[in-house]
């Protein structure tokens, strides 16, 4: 049995923590899409699996609640900005401007809520 000391307390999940951990999943998803229309044989495989690759692997270092690399406030935005303006230029390459505009516009503004509370 554990004592209350030893317990950790989290946050209990909103609406935003849901709207967020979509948009991420959508992000990598649109990485991946992106990767295998975009390129011709054999590159559209390797783009296809190494851009969502790299982008989990980057938000998993620096930007997920349990990165392995601590960094400050400013930082997270840093890679959260890289890897939802990659996602936004993915959609656009593809010739869907109106679907990166929305992600772009849905991407920014779910970021700005969720900095606002990280900073509060």
């Amino acid at each position: 049995m554990s004592t209350p000391s030893s317990e950790h307390t989290r946050a209990p999940i909103d609406v935003w923590d849901v709207l967020r951990f979509l948009i991420e999943l959508f992000a990598f998803v649109s990485l991946a899409v992106w990767g295998f229309i975009a390129w011709p044989l054999p590159w559209n495989i390797v783009v296809g699996i190494g851009a969502p690759l790299f982008a989990i692997v980057l938000w998993a270092l620096f930007r997920s609640p349990r990165a392995v690399i601590r960094i400050d406030t400013f930082g997270k935005a840093i890679v959260e900005i890289i890897v939802m303006t990659a996602a936004a230029f993915a959609w656009w390459d593809l010739g869907q401007p109106i679907v990166a505009v929305v992600f772009a516009v849905v991407a920014l503004a779910s970021g700005i809520i969720s900095g606002r509370k990280e900073l509060a």
